[in-house]
């Protein structure tokens, strides 16, 4: 008998989803990245419903001024939501942590407003196991696995929100096996001679910092960034699919 499941794009013990908007040191405004990530996900996710705004800061200033802060992001948020005609009800739970909340090493990852959403149940979709799935179940150490459908702003280390459904699957992958640990390998695409900024590094580290956020044990992860001394197709490359396709995350099975 085939193993089904409801793809709801999220899964096992992942209820809802949540979608990261970031701001500038200092500021509540919506920047341009910002404005790109609420366009994207308002166009991906026409359905969403909007459950919780949570808003935080990074550790500088003090408790009151960060909180004070922290909120004002998330109203910024929720009127660039409103502009672009998104529903945001007014029941919708606001909370400000400012800087009262595990802090990550990468300051800029802590200037955010998460958006937590969840998708009708009407538009689930009955579907087999998932070929990602499929190949974490039957991997062996030492394999190394795509991340399917994960894409990033150009340049960037900013996700795309359509990326969420492939985050929230590899992490109920490692919620439901405690002893699998693994590596997070970034890749880029274009560059003739070397990754200038280091961005694989900082897409694997974007993955590793999701992961553990959201409760992953830090020490069953690493991340490394392998420019593009590891293409899959020459580069220069031919197309934009080629392009794509070097311009990847995947993961490789340390232990399991």
């Amino acid at each position: 008998m085939k193993l089904l499941y409801y793809l709801l794009l999220f899964c096992g013990s992942c209820i809802a989803q949540e979608v990261d908007i970031y701001f500038d040191f200092n500021k509540y405004d919506i920047n341009m990245q910002a404005k790109q990530t609420l366009e994207l996900f308002t166009q991906s996710y026409k359905d969403a419903l909007i459950v919780e705004l949570r808003g935080y800061c990074d550790h500088v200033g003090s408790d009151a001024y960060n909180d004070t802060l922290a909120m004002k992001r998330i109203r910024a948020v929720q009127n660039a939501l409103r502009e672009l005609k998104f529903n945001v009800p007014d029941k919708t739970t606001i909370k400000s942590y400012g800087e009262r909340f595990e802090q990550l090493p990468e300051q800029s990852a802590n200037r955010k407003v998460s958006i937590v959403y969840k998708i009708p149940e009407k538009v689930a979709v009955k579907s087999e196991l998932s070929e990602f799935r499929k190949s974490t179940r039957n991997a062996k150490v030492g394999d190394i696995i795509k991340l399917p459908g994960m894409n990033f702003f150009n340049n960037s280390a900013k996700m795309l929100p359509k990326s969420v459904p492939t985050l929230e699957e590899l992490l109920c992958i490692l919620e439901e096996n405690p002893n699998l640990h693994i590596e997070i390998q970034g890749h880029i695409c274009c560059q003739r001679e070397r990754d200038v900024s280091d961005i694989s590094t900082a897409r694997a580290r974007a993955v590793f910092n999701y992961l553990i956020q959201k409760g992953i044990n830090r020490k069953r992860l690493t991340y490394k960034g392998y420019g593009i001394s590891r293409p899959i197709h020459k580069i220069p490359e031919k197309s934009e699919l080629e392009e794509e396709e070097n311009r990847r995350v995947e993961i490789r099975i340390v232990k399991i």
